[in-house]
């Protein structure tokens, strides 16, 4: 099966890796260990990244070229809804005018779950002026749809608390929210090695951001290169159809026809 590519609002992918750019030992290894991910889209923190806001220090953008990947801001580090619209506004000025940018808002700082009611606030003032919003938001189901209902161009549901690195929690809510879905699902948050992204990838998702599952293993680059390889097992494991379970042996060479 030919896969297609990944449209998010008015944009097209190839690659279903999405990743961040903390907590790497420099910016070299940002950006050997982003090459190696092969991913297209690549998220900044605008609050703690200098993207241009701060002449004459070292500028994210010289190593992370927006000619080369498509930058996707982010709001880390707003708790209300009202830091983040100003953060993302920010972002479209330095960015000369770019609109996508993934929305989060967060409840506290020690669990980083959503504050879903200021996220809804944010979305709707956003999307009124322009914005193309890919959101990070709980797995509740309920809360995707009408997220996507509002018009962002991605719901983005965590699978375990950021940087936790616990995998898919619960499954069954990332398969809920896929059922009905008409724009992309990207798992956000979670994630802690390979074997993870496969799963996420396996239960339809579209994509999976990460950042702390590439920038703290031992080896980012290696680790990179592995999440790459996982994301497209994951993809070509969905688009294949997995065997059905069953409770019993099934043989592999069935007995039926046999001479003796």
């Amino acid at each position: 099966m030919t896969d297609q590519p990944l449209i998010v609002g008015t944009r097209s992918f190839q690659s279903r890796l999405l990743v961040g750019t903390g907590k790497y030992k420099d910016m070299a290894e940002t950006a050997a260990a982003i090459a190696a991910s092969g991913a297209e889209i690549v998220t900044v923190a605008v609050r703690r990244t200098n993207i241009g806001q701060n002449p004459g220090e070292p500028n994210l953008l010289d190593v992370i070229s927006p000619d080369k990947y498509t930058i996707l801001p982010n709001t880390a580090g707003c708790y209300n809804a009202a830091d983040a619209v100003r953060t993302c506004r920010l972002a479209r000025e330095l960015l000369d005018g770019h609109n996508l940018v993934k929305l989060e808002v967060l409840g506290d700082e020690k669990t980083l779950y959503p504050n879903v009611v200021e996220t809804l606030k944010a979305t709707e003032i956003l999307i009124k002026d322009g914005f193309e919003i890919m959101v990070y938001t709980s797995d509740d189901p309920i809360i995707a749809k009408e997220l996507e209902q509002m018009g962002c161009v991605s719901v983005m549901p965590l699978a375990a608390p950021i940087g936790s690195g616990l995998g898919i929690r619960n499954p069954y809510n990332i398969r809920m929210i896929l059922e009905d879905a008409k724009v992309p699902i990207i798992v956000d948050a979670g994630v802690g090695t390979a074997s993870d992204a496969a799963i996420a990838m396996e239960l339809g998702c579209h994509g999976v951001l990460m950042n702390t599952a590439i920038a703290k293993a031992q080896n980012p680059v290696l680790m990179a290169s592995a999440m790459k390889k996982a994301i497209e097992a994951g993809r070509e494991a969905f688009l294949a159809g997995r065997m059905p379970k069953k409770l019993y042996a099934s043989a592999s060479s069935p007995i039926e026809g046999t001479f003796f």
